[in-house]
């Protein structure tokens, strides 16, 4: 099941349950029952997760695929200007620059201070026993 049909079902099963909660606090209110301020809690917090989930899927963005790919993960993020993903030693040449449009596609931008962004793919090799130095592959600016 994709995470937009997850969210999608979990509002609908939350915003049930929320409401039947507060069927279930009104009625211990009006038989005083002990436990009416707890149904309380659990009827808020209910309620509270079904908006956060809307809120949450209005605002989710699937991650871009480029065919020929590779995922990579991101070793060093700045939070500015300088974005440096790690190739694995296994890497094929032909999937560089797919694999740099891809880490470009799915860059979040907001927060971020500086107009333009780098992105660097760097392997690492050996360099001796016990070392390895930083090669860098390739890189893109991200406007």
């Amino acid at each position: 099941m994709s995470l937009p049909d997850l969210l999608q079902r979990s509002i609908v099963w939350l915003a049930w349950g929320g409401l039947g909660f507060g069927v279930l606090t009104v009625v211990a209110f009006l038989a005083g029952w002990g436990l009416r301020f707890r149904l309380v809690g659990v009827t808020s917090f209910t309620l509270l997760l079904a908006v956060s989930c809307w809120a949450f899927s209005v605002s989710y963005t699937p991650p871009v695929r480029v065919e020929g790919a590779v995922r990579v993960p991101v070793v060093f993020d700045n939070g500015d200007d300088l974005v440096v993903a790690q190739a694995p030693a296994t890497m094929p040449i032909e999937a560089i620059e797919p694999t740099l449009a891809q880490l470009a596609a799915n860059l979040r931008s907001n927060g971020r201070s500086s107009q333009s962004v780098v992105i660097r793919l760097r392997q690492l090799q050996a360099a001796g026993e016990g070392s390895s130095t930083p090669v860098l592959l390739g890189k893109v600016v991200v406007e």
